[in-house]
């Protein structure tokens, strides 16, 4: 018997900073499924929070692949959210037969607060769509970086020494605090953020007071840690129950850190696949790799970012933090590591797919509504 298409909707764009990043991504994935086995819904999430059914996307897709703009245009009829979602036959609680794929499977390709951080994932659930990635309370806790930092230290994943304060919280010398505490340099970082927007390396009092008032223009949290002498690595993480662990990447930045411009505009930076590790340090970096994931109750996906610092206090691997909706074009990290460690970027699709519906029917068969 053939199985029916199952409706895959793309969500892309969103309320966030990285609302442009997200566009990107949402034309790669387009290319990349099978047309065979998803019907593609793209729903375009404007900077002000309306949904609307990405029409162009869906006619240029209709002329090819390759007729797909590098980023996909935010415009389109607009949709309601939940009717959209609400599209696949109802069934009694506990009464799904794992076998028998849903008809509707959300893809958030949506970075940042208003998509990475909870939100959309809390409206999913409403709706009773299965969805790609992590769940709320992951969502929100990894979005979260001084939550998260709690969260972490709390399982004894080793970490960089950081501050957080609210904006109403702020010391009446931050920058003497932040020196005496952690020394300069150090980073500045909104807590609820992503791709570097809003964080800036001070290195004296003038800088940080600079960079604590563009932090606080993004968020109400701010996340002020130590600067760390070592090399980046990162891992990608796969799975629900059972998560599997990729290689371990590096990332060579060409500025003097991985910022914004060097992720996505001047293309400076340098990915090492695998990174040069001697290979009881790289495990190593594999086991905390799945420690965070876990700490955090993380499915479906994440990139876990580390800092390896060999000289100095020498450390080694200090947890920076956990990315549950990644970058995802061909040529970001957490693809090209999935890539190195033997599945390619449709399959990763595949993957994920098949791992929102797992934790769907797994999730459903334990929800009741009597006493």
């Amino acid at each position: 018997m053939v199985q029916p298409r199952i409706k895959l909707v793309l969500l892309f764009g969103g309320r966030s900073a990285e609302h442009d990043v997200s566009r990107v991504t949402a034309s790669h994935v387009m290319r990349a499924v099978d047309p065979a086995r998803y019907e593609l819904v793209p729903v375009a999430i404007d900077r002000d929070g309306s949904w609307h059914l990405a029409a162009d996307a869906l006619a240029a897709l209709a002329e090819g692949p390759d007729a797909l703009p590098d980023a996909l245009a935010v415009s389109g009829p607009d949709v309601d959210p939940l009717p959209l979602l609400a599209t696949r036959p109802a069934t009694e609680p506990g009464s799904v037969d794992a076998s028998e794929p849903a008809t509707v499977v959300a893809l958030p390709l949506l970075h940042g607060p208003f998509g990475e951080d909870g939100t959309v994932q809390g409206l999913l659930e409403l709706a009773g769509v299965p969805y790609v990635g992590a769940g709320v309370l992951a969502s929100s806790l990894a979005m979260d970086k001084a939550k998260a930092r709690e969260v972490f230290a709390y399982n004894g994943i080793p970490q960089a020494r950081w501050l957080a304060w609210r904006a109403d919280e702020v010391p009446a010398d931050p920058a003497g605090v932040a020196g005496e505490q952690l020394g300069f340099p150090c980073f500045v970082k909104p807590a609820n953020l992503g791709s570097s927007v809003g964080v800036s390396k001070a290195h004296d009092e003038t800088e940080f007071a600079t960079a604590l008032d563009l932090a606080l223009s993004y968020d109400e949290w701010v996340v002020v840690e130590e600067a760390i002498t070592g090399r980046e690595i990162e891992l990608a993480v796969l799975g629900n129950t059972d998560p599997a662990v990729s290689v371990a990447g590096e990332i060579v930045p060409g500025a003097e850190f991985y910022d914004y411009e060097d992720k996505y505009h001047d293309g400076r930076a340098k990915l090492v696949i695998p990174a040069p590790l001697p290979a009881a340090v790289a495990e190593r970096f594999q086991r905390l790799a799945i420690a965070a994931f876990r700490a955090c109750r993380a499915e479906g996906m994440a990139r876990v970012d580390f800092f390896y610092e060999e000289d100095g206090p020498a450390r080694g691997p200090l947890l920076n933090e956990v990315n549950t909706i990644p970058g995802f074009t061909p040529i970001s990290m957490y693809p090209k590591l999935w890539q190195a460690s033997g599945v390619s970027y449709p399959q990763l699709i595949d993957r994920l797919i098949a791992l929102a519906l797992e934790r769907h029917h797994r999730r459903q068969a334990r929800t009741r509504t009597d006493r």
